[in-house]
């Protein structure tokens, strides 16, 4: 199943420096679930400033409570970066799922 996880940080004045403490091992995360298969894409979510304000992520896992484990261990959950969680089923058009695929683990930068 694929899910669209929307992750929104918090609005306090720390919420930055949650982030930005709690990226490196975001992102070594990402690069281990890209490999695996389960993250298909990410971006960060931005204001009118570019300062980054959460994520969205488009996953893949066989059920949504294999999901909802993968929460539990997600650093920026750990590190309550994200203040907000939505979770919605989807299914990723074979037109995109193509050009995801192809995108290098190096270019992931939420």
């Amino acid at each position: 199943m694929q899910f669209v996880v929307y992750g929104r940080d918090g609005a306090d004045a720390e919420a930055l420096n949650r982030r930005m403490a709690a990226r490196e091992a975001h992102l070594a995360g990402c690069a281990t679930l890209k490999e695996n298969g389960h993250l298909i894409y990410a971006v960060a979510l931005v204001d009118d400033s570019d300062k980054m304000i959460g994520s969205m992520m488009v996953m893949e896992f066989a059920t949504r409570n294999e999901l909802d484990e993968w929460l539990k261990q997600e650093p920026y959950v750990k590190g309550k970066v994200w203040d907000k969680i939505e979770i919605t089923a989807g299914k990723v058009s074979a037109l995109f799922a193509k050009q995801a695929a192809s995108q290098s683990r190096e270019q992931v930068i939420h």
